[in-house]
């Protein structure tokens, strides 16, 4: 994209992981992701790596994931679905917020200029919503299976 912000499906994919692994082994594993793309494991956007991403234009997005995959996780604990998806879109609007305020800084922009040059919201509410979506099959799959936790089952 013109703004330097790449096009990903990470969020898609840390959602995917909040909702199907839960709060606390989700997050650990957007932690573990991050600290791997930071010594330079090419799992960034363009199979890039490096602590570069983290203090460049896109850097708050990343930091943004945490919070994303962890309320997505929080989610799957409640029973009601509406309440599930709200928390995932709740960690979509944080994940935003760190990465428009990071984008707005870096790119010496102001913060609504910044808003409306990263246009990515659409597609980041579908990703949650259709993470979600893929989660529900998953954890079904792995609670037949008996790989889920129990206190997990529950929120099938």
């Amino acid at each position: 994209m013109p703004t330097g912000v790449p096009v990903t499906l990470q969020t898609f994919a840390m959602a995917l992981c909040g909702y199907v692994l839960g709060w606390k082994k989700g997050t650990s594993s957007t932690l573990i992701y991050i600290l791997l793309g930071t010594v330079g494991v090419p799992v960034f956007a363009g199979m890039t790596g490096g602590p570069s991403w983290l203090a460049g234009y896109s850097g708050g997005f990343i930091w943004g994931l945490i919070f994303l995959t962890m309320l997505c996780g929080v989610g799957m604990a409640q029973k009601q679905i509406w309440l599930r998806v709200l928390l995932g879109l709740a960690g979509l609007a944080v994940c935003h917020l760190l990465g428009v305020i990071q984008f707005a800084i870096v790119a010496a922009t102001p913060f609504p200029a910044a808003f409306v040059s990263v246009p990515y919201i659409v597609k980041d509410v579908i990703s949650v919503v259709g993470a979600y979506l893929v989660a529900i099959p998953i954890r079904k799959a792995l609670a037949a299976g008996n790989i889920l936790e129990e206190k997990t089952k529950a929120a099938v």
